[in-house]
């Protein structure tokens, strides 16, 4: 049967054969007539058959003769389980819809920056191709509509419907309207999912082109029994001793994954690891260079392996047997596709010999054995581990577990994520450029005209300071210095003070205060005034008090304080009335002490210090 029998459009056919197609599969042949009438799709069918393009040519095919109402919201929706399966689908839709440019497309998923994916949302398109964690966070913040679905596709099915992603297909499942056409793919079909199923499809078409767990008979498969520590040391010899040029590897764990790439980058050869711990970046790097031959060695999980398609993949590697035994089966057929040849080599623990039993049993053949190998299996123990809750766990899974609270403990450590600060010499000290030496003169001149209140002049810190006196130096050489006995009361002190505006001294304020002023020249024949003599009024006025002026070369005598006691009050017109000054207000005095008598040569003078 040829497509233009499938009742598929001009457009599309023309897109079809640009892209290689020649005649339909199984799966598209019994898939796309009844999808084309709108009914519910289960469809069946080994990896590798063109399960995408059954699904793909009549979601195209419908938006070709619909229009859109009002916004451009997606009425096909497409969901799958890992981010490379939504970028290929994608990849799909653009071929298949080449001749069809009024049909928008966009995929969304996790891992990376989602403000240009919103920006293609708002643009509005027809086909959303989405993984579920991406998909439910655009809808709840408000950047997606799902009310105007029409088309819902679950790839991977089986994957979809388990315990790991039913929760959001369920949340997903509650957006979408009541009525819409529902299909289904997938390669296997658990039968713990077999009531959901029946569930979501109505009156379904169910196209099963071969035994739901049958192996392409094509892929030639071995089993290696080796014991654990063994396995990397097996896997390198054998990629070397056999040539083999790519080899996608399973692991159970993404520590595992890690693991295994680790020891073949020590071994010489070139291997990457994707899991869902690896950023969108790496996986894609990764994965182009696996399809370009520069990775010899692709190391993955098997969420992370569903759906990719390579061409020419020859081998593949089971680094550890998976226990549900369909998931094998998804496992193998990553090579043999499209009718080549390939090869399927799994290693064996002795725990992981009842996994290999059941995967025989589901596949009603045995798996050739392979005894002659430099790493036979010793070790016949089990190494099941019971933790202390009595559950007994896969070791591997235990050391991932291990592995993974580490890691937790080492972010939470203060500093951690932090790169250490490259080592940096210290830059040489920069010593300060030697100031020349300024002349005395000029630093006297400049201190003068600072003096002035004239302009600093930019002059070194070593010639600003030349010339300059502390204040302890100013008074040291303000006042005389000190002599013994009499000589130094006798001598003059005024007469040996600087004048504080002469001079290339600097004096402070105190200074200042302590040099002597200039005092006007006396006219000839002026009688100096005697010293301690006062003035008529004071005399009259210390009368009054009791006090007399002692008489020259005679003791002063104390005299006693005046009581108040028999003192007439006084009247309103008295003097003495008027209101007290400071000096009356102050609190009496102490009665000074006896003066002692001096010689009759003894000359009393008196020295004032103001501040």
């Amino acid at each position: 049967m040829q497509f233009q029998n499938l009742g598929i459009a001009p457009d599309i056919l023309r897109a079809l054969t640009d892209a290689g197609y020649k005649q339909p599969s199984p799966i598209q042949e019994g898939a796309i007539p009844p999808a084309l009438e709108g009914r519910d799709i289960l469809g069946l069918a080994q990896t590798g058959t063109g399960k995408t393009c059954a699904f793909a040519v009549p979601i195209l095919q419908y938006l070709m003769g619909s229009k859109n109402k009002g916004a451009r919201a997606p009425r096909a929706l497409i969901v799958t389980p890992t981010r490379e399966l939504a970028i290929q689908i994608g990849d799909s839709f653009r071929d298949y819809g080449k001749y069809l440019p009024h049909i928008k497309y966009t995929v969304i998923y996790g891992g990376v920056g989602q403000q240009p994916q919103v920006n293609a949302l708002r643009r509005g398109l027809d086909v959303l191709i989405a993984t579920p964690g991406r998909l439910l966070d655009l809808q709840g913040q408000g950047e997606l509509d799902l009310t105007a679905v029409d088309i819902l596709v679950l790839d991977e099915a089986d994957r979809m419907l388990d315990m790991g992603f039913w929760p959001d297909v369920k949340r997903i499942l509650a957006q979408l309207p009541h009525e819409k056409q529902t299909m289904l793919f997938s390669a296997t079909m658990p039968g713990e999912v077999k009531d959901v199923v029946d569930r979501l499809l109505k009156n379904p078409a169910n196209i099963q082109v071969a035994p739901v767990s049958s192996p392409v008979e094509v892929i030639l498969q071995r089993v290696y029994h080796v014991d654990k520590g063994n396995k990397s040391r097996l896997l390198a010899h054998l990629m070397k001793t056999e040539h083999i040029g790519r080899a996608l590897i399973f692991s159970r764990t993404k520590h595992g994954a890690n693991k295994v790439a680790a020891d073949l980058e020590k071994a010489g050869i070139p291997a990457a690891a994707i899991h869902g711990n690896k950023s969108q970046t790496a996986r894609v790097a990764a994965l182009n260079g696996f399809k370009k031959g520069e990775v010899r060695a692709l190391v993955a999980t098997d969420i992370a392996a569903r759906g990719i398609d390579i061409d020419s993949l020859t081998h593949v590697f089971n680094y550890n047997l998976p226990e549900v035994p369909e998931t094998y089966i998804h496992r193998i057929g990553r090579t043999g596709r499209a009718g080549k040849d390939g090869t399927a080599i799994s290693f064996a623990t002795f725990d992981e010999l009842s996994y290999l039993k059941d995967i025989e049993k589901l596949m009603g053949r045995k798996v050739e054995l392979v005894t002659e190998h430099p790493y036979p299996m010793q070790d016949n123990t089990t190494s099941t581990i019971v933790t202390k809750n009595g559950r007994r766990v896969n070791a591997e899974d235990e050391e991932a577990r291990q592995a993974a609270r580490e890691r937790k403990l080492a972010r939470q450590q203060p500093g951690a994520g932090r790169k250490p600060a490259a080592p940096t010499a210290k830059p040489a000290a920069k010593m300060p450029p030697k100031q020349a030496e300024v002349p005395a003169e000029i630093a006297s001149e400049r201190r003068r005209n600072r003096r002035r209140g004239g302009q600093r002049e930019n002059t070194p810190p070593a010639a600003q300071n030349a010339g300059k006196t502390t204040m302890r130096e100013a008074m040291e050489q303000a006042m005389p210095k000190a002599e013994s006995g009499r000589s130094r009361l006798s001598n003059n002190f005024t007469s040996s003070r600087p004048a504080a505006l002469e001079g290339d001294r600097i004096m402070d304020a105190t200074a200042r205060m302590l040099a002597a002023k200039p005092r006007a020249k006396k006219a000839e024949g002026d009688k100096p005034q005697e010293q301690g003599r006062r003035k008529p009024a004071e005399n009259r006025q210390n009368a009054q008090k009791g006090n007399r002026r002692p008489e020259q070369g005679k003791a002063q005598q104390p005299v006693a304080p005046q009581s108040d006691k028999g003192k007439k009050p006084n009247r309103p017109n008295d003097s003495r009335n008027a209101a007290p000054n400071r000096r009356q207000s102050r609190p009496p005095r102490p009665e000074p002490a006896p003066a002692k008598e001096h010689s009759e040569d003894f000359k009393p003078f008196y020295i004032s210090f103001d501040d």
